[in-house]
């Protein structure tokens, strides 16, 4: 793990705090930014969100997908998780904290956009990061691959559906429209680009084209995540200041479900016998989030200024510590599984 991705959380609180120290000093530059808006996506954060996006899909090997049936009890484990359980355990833990415990401290819209937040979170994946954490508890690569690669394509017909039903569940109004706009924009499109960029770039008799190109995208992946961060709560400043225990509400929830998914998924890889090389992945990516395309549809359905906008960046906030601290669970319980 590169010195990135180890203190993530780190650079996300030091952007959060450049964000609002901005917003309040030059309030016109960030409405400046916010006008840059053409059917409900802002153009900006849009360019930012493909720079995070796009080195993640040139990751992504469909050739894989042939070795679906290899390990097909990790593999429906994950697609359990990833699409029948955690998206439905968001929501209701959404609606839990922000309609029942945390009411009084939070007006119904916010609480609502908060949820909304939360689901576009959990109907979200992860993509990118799943190989750090496959990594460090030494999981299959070849398997985790698959698994990321066979995630990517349910995505495309997935995401818009359950994410509407669920919001629409919680009350939330949703612009079809707009929904299945973002689907293409930061799936569908990212995904043919890398695609593209990976078959090119594998042609040449140079192997290392491709990892060569992945270094020179990175620093610009990094830049796109912060600067993000920074707008969005520059926008987001003066609410911050008023309300600082918002983060603290929401991240709660967060923190809960990821540790209960994680525990679930465990759990049942346990008792199915799965080896951990398997295991471990498997549990990984069915409680991290593709947070870069949360953030992106949280946007585009209810603005930079919104409350879900907030909820998908406290997310990246919370998610490398929890996962870290899953890493070093998982890594110290091997001795659970016998092969």
């Amino acid at each position: 793990m590169g010195i990135f991705e180890r203190y993530l959380s780190v650079w996300v609180a030091l952007a959060i705090v450049t964000g609002i120290v901005l917003g309040l000093w030059l309030p016109n530059m960030f409405a400046m930014v916010a006008s840059f808006e053409y059917a409900h996506v802002n153009l900006i954060i849009a360019v930012l969100i493909w720079l995070m996006i796009y080195p993640m899909m040139v990751q992504v090997d469909f050739a894989a997908i042939k070795d679906v049936g290899k390990k097909p009890k990790g593999l429906v484990l994950t697609l359990v998780v990833n699409w029948l359980v955690k998206p439905f355990t968001m929501a209701l833990l959404g609606w839990l904290f922000f309609k029942g415990l945390f009411a009084e401290w939070v007006d119904p819209q916010t609480a609502s956009e908060y949820i909304a937040g939360m689901i576009l979170l959990g109907v979200a994946p992860c993509t990118a990061m799943v190989f750090v954490w496959s990594q460090l508890t030494k999981g299959d690569p070849n398997y985790t691959l698959v698994q990321v690669s066979v995630n990517d394509v349910i995505m495309i017909f997935a995401f818009a559906p359950i994410a509407g039903f669920l919001l629409g569940v919680t009350d939330i109004t949703v612009p079809w429209s707009t929904l299945a706009l973002s689907v293409v924009l930061y799936v569908v499109l990212p995904l043919i680009a890398g695609a593209f960029t990976r078959r090119t770039l594998n042609r040449g008799e140079n192997p290392q084209r491709l990892q060569q190109w992945l270094a020179r995208l990175k620093p610009w992946s990094i830049i796109g995540l912060l600067t993000t961060v920074v707008l969005l709560f520059g926008f987001q400043a003066e609410t911050i200041l008023a309300k600082p225990q918002a983060i603290v509400l929401i991240a709660i929830p967060l923190l809960i479900q990821s540790y209960v998914i994680f525990a679930i998924t465990y759990w049942v890889a346990r008792k199915i016998r799965l080896s951990h090389s398997v295991a471990a992945p498997a549990c990984m990516i069915g409680t991290s989030n593709f947070f870069e395309l949360a953030v992106a549809v949280a946007i585009s359905l209810f603005g930079l200024h919104s409350g879900a906008a907030l909820a998908t960046v406290v997310g990246v906030l919370v998610e490398v510590p929890v996962m870290l601290s899953l890493v070093w669970f998982a890594n110290r319980t091997r001795h659970w599984f016998t092969h």
